[in-house]
């Protein structure tokens, strides 16, 4: 077999383990691909004749990139503009139930936390092979992942709510946004919902978090005043990052993407993503998916 055939052969079944484990880490899936990239470059110039498991040294490769890519997507993330979501995505991720709202809960870890405990609860790896990712013993990575876990623990729904009753929420929820039926939209949310938008600085969007029913009720209102009724157009629906929800093309031509956090019949959390840098996997997987 030709060297390059090799190399492909070993790598290419990996790619979409790599890309989820990157995409958990980063939060991002332009990252993400840019990491399991580097990876392959490094692949192709390794020894692969003295490599007994591929999938080892590639898932520790993978996590030594996005630790570094980490440590300076902090500093950048300090100097975003408005709220930072992470990119939402509508393919399933296979093997793991990590929603958007899990997702900002391991955004309050350390890199090391975020990576043990994904790496072990998440992607099923034993703590020695965690400690050989991470470059840590293994009992530190036990340490690690156990506060990355009363973390998550304490986002996790208490009730959560099927998939029939969250796409059915979801629905309504888009036709009192885009009809104006506050009456409606009242028996929707919470009393403490509260909305999250990033527009990045590229698109409009709150700079902060809305808290609580009436601002979010007087926010609705104002769209409603500047766009007028039904000015959106429905694209998707269906899970976003694990969450019931949609994307829309706005009145501004504006792809949208929102999530839906739901808690005993109510929406507790909105999340709104407009950043068009964070759309494009989105944009790529619908059309892909529309028929010619």
């Amino acid at each position: 077999m030709p060297p390059e055939e090799n190399s492909t052969s070993r790598f290419d079944p990996l790619r979409p383990r790599l890309l989820r484990i990157a995409y958990r880490m980063l939060g991002s899936a332009a990252e993400a691909e840019d990491v399991v990239q580097e990876a392959w470059l490094r692949w192709h110039q390794t020894d692969r004749a003295s490599v007994r498991d591929a999938g080892a040294v590639l898932v520790r490769t993978v996590t030594r990139l996005c630790l570094d890519v980490l440590k300076s997507a902090r500093v950048r993330r300090e100097q975003y503009v408005g709220t930072w979501l992470p990119e939402p995505i509508v393919e399933p991720m296979e093997g793991d139930d990590l929603t958007l709202t899990l997702m900002m809960a391991l955004e309050r870890l350390s890199p090391l936390e975020r990576a043990a405990f994904l790496l072990h609860d998440v992607f099923g790896m034993d703590f020695d092979e965690v400690a050989r990712a991470i470059d840590r013993d293994p009992a530190a990575c036990r340490q690690l992942a156990s506060r990355a876990r009363g973390h998550v623990r304490e986002a996790r729904p208490r009730f959560p709510v099927t998939e029939e009753q969250g796409r059915e929420l979801a629905s309504a929820f888009f036709t009192a946004t885009r009809s104006g039926d506050l009456g409606v939209l009242q028996t929707l949310l919470a009393q403490d919902v509260v909305l999250y938008s990033d527009g990045g600085g590229k698109a409009k969007a709150a700079l902060n978090p809305i808290y609580g029913l009436e601002k979010n009720l007087r926010f609705v209102t104002g769209l409603l005043q500047r766009t007028g009724p039904n000015a959106s157009r429905l694209v998707y629906e269906g899970k976003i990052d694990g969450l019931p929800g949609f994307v829309t093309v706005e009145s501004d031509g504006v792809w949208q993407s929102t999530a839906l956090a739901i808690e005993e019949g109510r929406i507790v959390t909105i999340y709104v993503t407009r950043n068009p840098d964070k759309l494009r996997a989105i944009l790529r997987t619908l059309h892909e998916d529309t028929p010619s």
